[in-house]
């Protein structure tokens, strides 16, 4: 077993899962460095969301390979997988699950306070993203008094409080109306950037891809697409093994 090249944040090699002995992956590989976004597109069904289960560690491949910072995620105990997820990885999902019984800035906060960062510091952080979401006026209200897509940004905002290592995005804007969309999409491009955040976005539509660095397209659970580069990485990878 050999570790993928320093420059990949994250790496998967020939990842398969099945559900039931159903194929939803079969042998995909993906790679992306520091503060990329890689777009994961393609039709509802064709395996994304399980591709990013699977890089998140919410999933175990069947076989295959999930690296994070040379670190092999798919041979880590749960407890490990628990850490990882808590302490690297962000995750944002089609439905906003927050916790009813705190306010909008409190599940923003969230992630903070559970890695034991200070209130205060926590705070400070949630109500920034909020602001760039625009949903600071709703700081002090809780789930049940907001919107479904006001929801959606506070969710967004708690993953980019914590300032993952990576932040899985699970058709993120799936919630918001149109003309919403662009705007949440600019603040998740620009957080990439600024924070050194890589993204791994999981998407169906066309014009939510072209913000990627790199796309990677997925038809019934196998790649489609084709990386000359990448193909190449993944050819010297085998050759050094």
């Amino acid at each position: 077993m050999v570790a993928p090249p320093d420059d990949d944040v994250l790496s998967a090699r020939t990842v398969s899962y099945a559900y039931g002995g159903s194929p939803a992956l079969i042998r995909v590989s993906v790679s992306a460095q520091q503060s990329e976004i890689l777009a994961v597109t393609g039709p509802r069904g064709c395996g994304k969301t399980t591709l990013l289960k699977c890089l998140a560690g919410q999933l175990v491949p069947d076989s295959g390979e999930v690296w994070f910072k040379g670190a092999p995620v798919h041979s880590l105990p749960p407890l490990g997988l628990e850490r990882l997820r808590r302490d690297h990885f962000g995750w944002i999902g089609t439905e906003p699950q927050l916790v009813p019984e705190l306010t909008a800035w409190e599940n923003a906060a969230l992630a903070l306070l559970l890695r034991g960062t200070g209130r205060r510091a926590a705070k400070s952080a949630a109500y920034e993203w909020l602001d760039r979401l625009d949903v600071g006026e709703c700081a002090r209200a809780r789930p049940a008094a907001l919107l479904q897509s006001q929801r959606q940004r506070v969710a967004i905002a708690r993953a980019l409080a914590a300032e993952p290592g990576v932040l899985f995005a699970d058709e993120p804007t799936a919630p918001l109306h149109r003309a919403d969309r662009a705007q949440v999409l600019r603040t998740l491009t620009s957080a990439a950037r600024s924070h050194g955040i890589t993204v791994v976005l999981a998407t169906h539509e066309p014009e939510v891809a072209t913000l990627a660095d790199h796309t990677v397209s997925l038809l019934d659970g196998r790649r489609v697409d084709s990386d000359p580069s990448e193909a190449e990485g993944r050819a010297a990878c085998s050759a050094s093994a």
